[in-house]
């Protein structure tokens, strides 16, 4: 039976560095990112999926089925789990010990994960939020603000990942993008460890020959960083760059507080103290303005789902004959 290495993060984190290091190793097998825990964990939902079957109707369907197993939930997830470790099976390589998952929408269903796999090996990778954020802008937004289409990640994901860590610290392992930065054989040999086994020889030298199959995933960093380098840390101090931004990061770091931050690994005052510290540019501020506010809009009035009811008006024989 393929046992699971499920690797919790926020996106852009650091998980696909981390992920292409360990995918060296012959004892593990893995791809882009698989997405594939998602809608089953959500089945259970009655928020968080608009679908043409009606999603309400199914999650209600499945409760009633649910309370007809001997535990319930429990039954479903474990069930569930037989599954998709036969499915991680047949992704794995011959041989292969592991079956690692790298999925950063996983933040939002990390305590029922857990609860699925009971030989499950969890790491939770956290980020200077900042630097997140920062990287959000760059990677997605071309350097325009676009913090507001990832609200789940940075508010939902990130609360629920500290959470479940805190109830399951004993049992995971924690460690910092920025540890793995600047002492790479060291992280890696605590991961490494934690999974039972010796870093294979040549794990950050073979780094540039390696690359993860599937059309999921950040290629970013792979095209930028042909080895593990300390560079990408200080790159959020550019783009954290004028007051409307420096506002935003302030209110957000305040909204994850001193004691969610620690837990992470950093400190409050010192994140605020570098940020206060940046440079400010002043061009960038202008073409913010009207996206800060079209960012009010866009989380007022799901913006993202109006969209797509109206890309659907395209079909308009469709839709008449509906009327």
């Amino acid at each position: 039976m393929q046992n699971p290495i499920i690797l919790f993060s926020l996106p852009r984190s650091g998980s696909t560095l981390l992920q292409r290091i360990l995918s060296v190793d012959s004892n593990i097998s893995t791809v882009a990112e698989p997405w594939v825990l998602l809608p089953h964990i959500y089945a259970l939902r009655q928020e968080g999926v608009i679908a043409e079957y009606s999603h309400s109707w199914s999650s209600q369907a499945l409760a009633d089925l649910l309370d007809r197993l001997p535990r319930g939930k429990q039954d479903y997830l474990e069930c569930l789990a037989e599954a998709m470790t036969a499915l991680y099976e047949k992704l794995s390589d011959e041989g292969a010990r592991y079956f690692l998952d790298k999925t950063p929408r996983y933040a939002l269903i990390a305590d029922d994960v857990i609860s699925m796999f009971a030989d499950g090996k969890f790491i939770f990778l956290w980020r200077n939020p900042l630097a997140v954020v920062s990287s959000m802008i760059e990677t997605w937004g071309d350097g325009k603000w676009n913090i507001y289409i990832y609200k789940v990640d940075l508010f939902d994901g990130l609360e629920r990942l500290i959470d479940v860590y805190r109830a399951n610290s004993e049992s995971t392992l924690a460690l910092q993008y920025e540890a793995l930065l600047q002492s790479p054989e060291q992280e890696l040999g605590r991961v490494m460890h934690y999974l039972g086994m010796e870093p294979a020889p040549g794990m950050l030298d073979v780094l540039p020959e390696t690359h993860l199959s599937g059309i999921m995933g950040d290629p970013t960093g792979v095209d930028k960083y042909r080895s593990v380098s300390t560079r990408p840390m200080e790159k959020w101090k550019s783009t954290i760059n004028n007051p409307l931004r420096r506002r935003w990061c302030r209110r957000y770091l305040q909204w994850i507080g001193r004691e969610r931050l620690a837990v992470m690994g950093y400190d409050l005052d010192e994140l605020l103290e570098e940020m206060d510290a940046t440079r400010t540019d002043w061009l960038s501020l202008f073409g913010d303005i009207p996206r800060f506010a079209w960012g009010v809009f866009y989380c007022l009035f799901d913006a993202q789902i109006i969209r797509q009811k109206l890309a659907g008006l395209s079909d308009w024989k469709r839709v008449k004959r509906y009327s």
